[in-house]
């Protein structure tokens, strides 16, 4: 009889005799048959590290760290890692224990061709078909015996040699194989025993005793008090398949706690529940009762499962997953969840009563939120904690609240977290957080905000910190990194944290999505690209079986795939017009010759170049071709040391690095940071200053301790040195420095969502300062190139040269151009970066021409003819592309740049005075459509706080601010200009003065004192509401609700003191301001 794994001769002869000599002891041997599948499965990853040139690794070099290479590369699909889990597990139990079961042998087999299917159809061949499997005939070990003694020595001889295969794939990329690989482990076929191998292991995994062939029920397998055990085929009066078996019944000591239906891979897994699952839940045997623990319904099992081993796949949603019910309340709908609950896991969920705590939540006093002692939250805070609070208890799995950044996001979460706590609705909270500062930030506010009877949340319950892996039933709230998770789960072959660890996860900073804008950190290195951080990024939100509250300042598209629409947002603009952030005046737009002009190179010219393999800096040969390099390629592509230095000599005009206002720089990777910060020290240094007032803070300072780089961070927060900080990325996100008053940009960004970050950072109030605004320096056009409106766009990526080949052979109708010149450039900068031995091998492929003549031969090309010439050279092509050169290096110039004239950025205008016509302009033609203008022009002394931000509002979507007209109009006037928003309506349209805003106050409160007299108790009032004024535009009743005035009893009090006047005081303190107005 031919042998099943007979295929893989043609490409791998060694798996083929392994799958052989397995089949050949099958009955004589099971146990043996079983060690030849393991032997085989390991071989088999080898290969794949082989054929995608990965190494293996360096130390601890076992066949469980192969697999979790493969794994972390994202080259093995979740039912392969299963099955490669199993084969392994029992190859060591056939090493260790032994068994004679040749039904798990058959079973074992029959998985492995499985396995061996995929493997050619994603390594081998991409059309082969495979032939059904046969299972082997026994057959007389005498006629065996000389058989299984020649394969041993042919797989003894093969063994030795591990050498890259060049098989009907080899011309694709990995990220195409990667592809592949999903699609077919997504077709495979697999019947009910190997679905029940696999799911066997998975319970193992999840500390269930689970072995459907020796567990079972008809063996005798009864509960046993103190073991938590997966029986299989338990009796039910059901009158379903077999009669009315259950394919498991999970057992916690004697208690009955759940039932579950396997089924095969193909099959529809949603309805099982509700056809079959829930009947044998129903009908639970007279003899059984006593394991019965109570009934809901006519339910006498609370928990219900049913799965057909597959990983869960949105696209194949009730084809796939573990789906899970909770069948003590009738409302509750069945889910998808992606790994198996340990018995603690439903321990704790029969433990908790959710409609209990959902009343409790209802009835919770939320007065802590206000107490000016403790939490203190701001109204929309407040607002925010009751949008989530009002989602989770409506049953909402996933709720999305989008909070500016610099508004309070993680004190908004320590409302959240203790109102939860308290009422009982969860019982352990995950905090989310994706770098190890952020959560020790988070940690620290933790242990600072009191919250009850003066008390930390800390003090109240046990907080893991994010050093702390360990946690245990006391733990209330854990912090952890999106990369530690990874570690502790997806990535681990044996989970320490089971999907029930936690019910609640609040997931700070949720938009990340910039992954490709970014230096890529030690923490970050998990992921290969954006595709691979998204990826594994849902996999660990999904993980748990949780309710996920997410945190975003910047709303983008991935993050509301994951978590929905926002339930509730509080943008920056809104946060600038009612005070709780500043706004940045104008924009100061570096230019330079480089900058408007590019930098130019001719043909013959010579350029020096940095190789980063040798480290040193060469003179190049004379160019063959014009180069030209814009912005976005300084401090990448080529070093321009005197353009650095004219940018920042500009900059530095506009310092003063002794002040209490600091400076972040972003630049462009680390070099670029210490030529920066080398710079600004040279600039500095005839003025006296210190050398520590500037420092460089990445990743790499301090030798990239994480520790140490969390002190300097402080440092930078908390001392007057560093006063400028030059930072790549480790500052862009959640870093909380208020006294940042000034943002330099010398590094292009294509993400939207890290500009936003970027700008963030300087949000903040800092009264100790005097901070009123903070300042922009471009010098690469970032601010013009991303100041549209959305804030939901997602992160341009390159295509890869199989999607421009996509887009060449896909028959459009289109001019093809741009997609010729894409790949052109693409196999250009490919030649420019390959070593001497790739170019050799290149040429070899080529029949004797390199690459950069084939280049010029595709160049030269028609239309037509380079389409074909693609379709032809599709595989060398894609190969080439796939090839990993030398590390990139730079090119080097002391060409000198000239500095021209500084502007700023008034939006679409240059100029202040047609920002300011502009403005004119849109107010006049709108002064009858948008109320709040017309209020502001006839009656402003009646205008309310709300029409007030309706007016800011309205005019701010037009980008006209309060902070950019002042700008414009002392740039115009060459006079000091702080006027508010209505005098600068009201010059607009009536053509009024324009004061600044606290002489109109002063002027007005002058006044009304000259005209009264007032006892010193109601002086010393008028000064702390003249005070307030100086501030705010709008005074009125409802102000004295302000925190400032309730604090001394509110308008009641106040009113009390001018002797039931004070509302006559306000009308006429606001006629003196507005002064002519109706």
């Amino acid at each position: 009889m031919k042998s099943n794994f007979e295929f893989l001769n043609r490409y791998w002869p060694v798996l083929a005799q392994l799958g052989a000599n397995a089949e050949n002891y099958l009955y004589s041997d099971p146990n043996a048959c079983i060690y030849k599948l393991g032997m085989f499965a390991e071989r088999l990853v080898q290969e794949i590290l082989v054929f995608e040139h990965m190494d293996e690794p360096k130390t601890d070099n076992t066949h469980a760290n192969r697999i979790r290479l493969l794994k972390r590369a994202g080259l093995l699909p979740h039912e392969i890692d299963n099955t490669l889990y199993v084969l392994r597990k029992t190859r060591n139990s056939a090493v260790h224990a032994g068994t004679d079961s040749v039904d798990e042998a058959k079973t074992l087999l029959s998985t492995t061709y499985n396995l061996a299917i995929w493997f050619m159809e994603t390594y081998g061949d991409w059309g082969f078909i495979a032939e059904d499997f046969v299972m082997p005939e026994e057959v007389h070990q005498a006629d065996l015996k000389s058989v299984i003694e020649d394969q041993e020595k042919k797989i003894a001889e093969l063994s030795k040699k591990l050498a890259q295969v060049t098989t009907a794939v080899s011309g694709t990329t990995q990220k195409e194989r990667a592809k592949r690989a999903e699609t077919v482990s997504s077709m495979m076929q697999w019947n009910e025993a190997q679905t029940r191998c696999l799911i066997d292991e998975q319970l193992r995994k999840a500390g269930w005793e689970a072995d459907t062939t020796n567990l079972r029920y008809s063996k005798g397998t009864r509960p046993v008090k103190g073991r938590n055990i997966a029986i299989s085929e338990w009796p039910t009066n059901s009158a379903f398949y077999k009669n009315g078996y259950a394919d498991y019944a999970f057992f916690i000591g004697e208690k009955l706690v759940a039932l579950m239906d396997a089924k095969k891979a193909s099959e529809d897994v949603a309805s099982t529940i509700d056809v079959q699952v829930k009947d044998y839940a129903k009908h639970i045997k007279e003899e059984h009762a006593g394991y019965v623990i109570g009934s809901w319904g006519d339910y006498q099992v609370p928990f219900l499962f049913a799965s057909n081993g597959r990983a869960f796949l949105e696209q194949l949603r009730t084809k796939s997953g573990i789906w899970f019910l909770d069948a003590r309340k009738s409302s509750n709908q069945s889910y998808p969840i992606r790994n198996w609950f340990s018995p603690s896991d439903l321990e704790e969920k029969l433990s908790q009563d959710i409609a209990k705590a959902n009343e409790a939540l209802a009835t919770y006093n939320d007065s802590f939120m206000e107490d000016p002692t403790g939490l203190n939250l701001r109204d929309y805070q407040i607002k925010a904690v009751n949008k989530a609070t009002e989602a989770i208890m409506n049953g909402g799995r996933t709720a999305l609240l989008a909070m500016a950044t610099g508004t309070g996001k993680t004190r908004t979460v320590l409302g959240l977290i203790y109102k939860m706590l308290e009422s009982k609705r969860f019982k352990r909270i995950l905090f989310l957080v994706d770098r190890i500062a952020l959560g020790e930030q988070a940690m620290d506010t933790f242990k600072d905000v009191k919250l009850k009877d003066l008390m930390t949340l800390n003090e109240i319950y046990e907080i893991k910190d994010i050093d702390d892996n360990e946690i245990n039933l006391e733990t209330k709230v854990s912090i952890s990194t999106v990369q530690g998770l990874l570690k502790r789960t997806i990535l681990s072959e044996t989970p320490d944290l089971m999907p029930g660890a936690f019910d609640l996860i609040i997931v700070d900073e949720a938009h990340r999505g910039y992954i490709l804008d970014k230096e890529m950190t030690q923490e970050e290195i998990l992921y290969d690209n954006q595709d691979d951080y998204m990826s594994k990024y849902k996999q660990v939100i999904e993980y748990f079986d949780a309710v996920k509250v997410a945190l975003t300042a910047t709303p983008a598209l991935h993050t509301t795939e994951i978590f929905g629409e926002p339930i509730f947002t509080y943008s920056y603009r809104e946060a600038v017009i009612d005070g709780w952030l500043v706004d940045h005046d104008p924009p100061y737009i570096i230019n330079t010759d480089f900058i408007e002009n590019n930098v130019k190179f001719k043909k013959g010219e010579t350029l020096a170049q940095y190789d980063p393999n040798t480290n040193e800096l060469i003179n190049g040969a004379a160019l063959q071709d014009e180069l030209d390099f814009d912005v976005s390629d300084f401090n990448k592509a080529i070093v321009l040391p005197d353009h650095t230095r004219k940018v920042l000599e500009e900059v530095a005009n506009y310092l003063n690095p002794e002040s209490g206002e600091k400076t972040l720089i972003f630049a462009v990777n680390d070099n670029h940071a210490d030529c920066i910060v080398d710079t600004l020290r040279d600039i500095y240094k005839p003025y006296g200053i210190s050398n520590e007032a500037i420092m460089k803070i990445t990743g790499k300072t301090t030798g990239g301790n994480k520790k140490k780089i969390l002190q300097v961070i402080k440092q930078f927060k908390n001392n007057q040195y560093p006063n400028i900080a030059v930072t790549v990325d480790l500052l862009t996100t959640g870093i909380d420095v208020p006294a940042i008053c000034n943002l330099v940009f010398m590094r292009k960004i294509n993400s939207r969502i890290l500009f936003e970050q970027m700008l963030g950072r300087a949000t903040r109030l800092c009264p100790e300062i005097g901070k009123t605004h903070f300042n922009i320096f471009d010098a690469v056009r970032v601010y013009e190139d991303l100041d549209s409106t959305s804030g939901m766009k997602s992160v341009s990526v390159s295509k890869t040269m199989s999607e421009l080949l996509e887009d060449l052979f896909r028959d459009s109708g289109e001019n093809k151009q741009p997609v010729k010149d894409r790949i052109l450039a693409r196999l250009q900068r490919k030649n420019n970066n390959l070593t001497p031995e790739q170019k050799y091998e290149v040429t070899e492929r080529l029949g004797g021409i390199d690459l950069r003549a084939y280049v010029h031969k595709l160049k030269s090309c028609t239309q037509d003819a380079f389409i074909e010439a693609c379709k032809k050279d599709k595989d060398f092509l894609l190969w080439v592309d796939s090839l990993k050169g030398k590390k990139k290096g730079y090119f080097y110039s002391e060409k000198e740049d000239t500095l021209n004239e500084t502007t700023r950025g008034y939006g679409d205008t240059e100029k202040p005075e047609d920002y300011l016509e502009a403005f004119t302009k849109f107010v006049n033609e709108n002064k009858d459509e948008i109320e709040a203008i017309r209020i502001a022009c006839t009656k402003p002394s009646s205008m309310t706080r709300a029409q007030l931000k309706e007016l800011k509002l309205a005019l701010d979507k037009e980008n006209f601010t309060e902070t950019s007209l002042n700008e414009a109009s002392s740039a115009v006037t060459n006079a000091h200009i702080v006027a508010d928003i209505i005098a600068h309506v009201r010059k607009a349209v009536l053509k009024t003065p324009l004061f600044n805003h606290d002489e109109r106050v002063e002027a007005a409160f002058s006044k009304l004192i000259a005209a009264h007299r007032f006892n010193k108790m109601q002086l010393d009032l008028l000064e702390k509401i003249k005070t307030y004024m100086l501030h705010e535009s709008i005074l009125n009743t409802e102000t004295f609700e302000a925190p400032v005035f309730k604090m001394d009893g509110g308008f009641a009090r106040f009113n009390k003191k001018f002797g039931g006047a004070l509302a006559d005081i306000i009308r006429e303190i606001n006629t003196y301001i507005y002064e002519g107005a109706a």
